[in-house]
């Protein structure tokens, strides 16, 4: 292995090990840098290396059974393919470029290849039909440029009944291209200069965070690239309106076959239309006979109000 130790993790809590991770980029961000990850964006990367967002949510049910099924994905690899397997309890770092860490499922003994394991619900089954999924390529390739490793196993569970696993070996191309990547994002974690603003709540909650409070009465002239983005912004609502017209029409269309169906199924699909009953509170109502009482309840907020004239 060409890859150093940064730190041991034998018994390390998890407060220390996010600080530790926020020291590079790991294999999970990569596809997220390569814009590829479908639930992560470069900027959600940017704000958790800079320290503005935690790196995940504490413990949840998805997290706990992910770390629960990876000791039976490991088990379940050593027993379809005769290789042996073992944890490695470091974050490893890049002997060249520091900024590339890794922390490693499983590496496989004997052998110059490490084990990633995964599981997932039935639900992401297509996702894995032609192989490797791209966003977990990327991973396993980030994981074999920081080890110097020719190889990397990918076992997944799917739906808690249905095992794959699949040999992955390194694409020196991809690595360079990735190494290059990841290269420039860390230069605008140090700089502290963020991704180029898109749509995604990243980027909402950066410009949150960084104009919190509009000043009264001030205005100020909008660059030529701001009619272009009033053009987009207002394309993109009519966009929603029809939209919301086409998926309305269809949930109506499918209303009408149900009638007075709960369910109806057709292919792999179903449809849906119960009847449920729900208890709200009425605060206007409260409001007008007991305003003492609403007033005591109130919560100020602030937030700045966005809009095009």
């Amino acid at each position: 292995m060409t890859a150093q130790v940064l730190v041991k993790t034998l018994d390390m809590d998890r407060e220390e090990w996010l600080e530790h991770r926020r020291q590079g980029i790991g294999g999970s961000d990569a596809s997220a840098i390569l814009r590829i990850n479908p639930w992560k964006t470069p900027m959600d990367v940017w704000l958790e290396k800079t320290g503005e967002f935690e790196d995940e949510p504490k413990d949840n049910e998805k997290m706990y059974w992910g770390n629960v099924l990876e000791d039976v994905v490991a088990r379940e690899f050593m027993t379809r393919t005769g290789l042996k397997v073992r944890r490695r309890n470091a974050i490893l770092q890049h002997k060249k470029h520091h900024f590339m860490i890794a922390n490693v499922d499983r590496l496989v003994i004997g052998h110059k290849a490490g084990l990633e394991c995964k599981s997932t619900g039935q639900y992401s089954a297509d996702d894995w039909a032609m192989g490797v999924p791209e966003f977990y390529q990327a991973q396993v390739q980030h994981y074999m440029a920081v080890t110097g490793y020719k190889a990397w196993y990918v076992a997944v569970l799917i739906g808690g009944q249905e095992f794959r696993f699949f040999k992955l070996t390194r694409d020196n191309h991809f690595i360079k291209e990735l190494i290059e990547a990841e290269h420039e994002f860390w230069k605008m974690v140090e700089d502290k200069t963020p991704p180029p603003i898109d749509g995604t709540r990243a980027s909402s909650e950066l410009v949150k965070r960084l104009y919190p409070e509009a000043e009264k009465g001030k205005e100020t002239e909008l660059p030529y690239e701001a009619y272009q983005l009033i053009q987009q912004y207002d394309q993109a609502c009519e966009d929603e309106k029809r939209a919301k017209l086409l998926k309305d029409e269809a949930a109506n269309n499918l209303k009408d076959m149900l009638g007075t169906a709960e369910k109806g199924f057709i292919y792999d699909r179903q449809v849906t239309w119960s009847s449920v009953t729900s208890k709200r509170f009425d605060s206007k109502a409260l409001r007008k006979d007991h305003p003492d009482i609403y007033e005591q309840y109130l919560n100020e907020s602030s937030y700045r109000r966005f809009s095009i004239k």
